[in-house]
């Protein structure tokens, strides 16, 4: 069984491979913050992805005096990125159906104390 550390990891793998694949001369501060991540914790996931041969840097000149970077996926990338995707989705979907169980069980939580009106909606209230 893999720990949550390890699924965390897998999912943040997955999730800068994806924005990579779409957008490769994104910064890493753009990916940061779109993934939701500090910069440190982006750059050592860059790092990683690097080390394992699935994402190539290439410097490009966007002026006389910048150089900037492109992320490319390399065709081991790109093989998994398919692979964490389906474990991705899974974990997903498993979040999804507990979402949806918890809130059937609040709904009738709710209900029982007569505080769901016909609309399903919560009465704010007070009674």
């Amino acid at each position: 069984m893999t720990s949550r550390q390890a699924h965390l990891q897998q999912d943040m793998y997955f999730r800068v491979l994806r924005l990579l694949q779409e957008n490769p001369d994104l910064t890493q501060r753009e990916l940061s913050e779109r993934i939701g991540v500090s910069l440190g914790g982006l750059n050592y996931c860059l790092k990683a992805l690097i080390e394992k041969g699935w994402v190539k840097v290439h410097n490009f000149s966007q002026s006389n005096r910048k150089l900037g970077y492109a992320y490319i996926l390399t065709p081991r990338g790109l093989i998994e990125k398919a692979r964490l995707a389906g474990g991705f989705l899974l974990r997903k979907m498993q979040e999804f159906d507990a979402l949806r169980a918890e809130i059937e069980t609040l709904k009738i939580e709710a209900d029982c104390h007569g505080q769901i009106d016909r609309g399903d909606s919560l009465n704010l209230s007070d009674q």
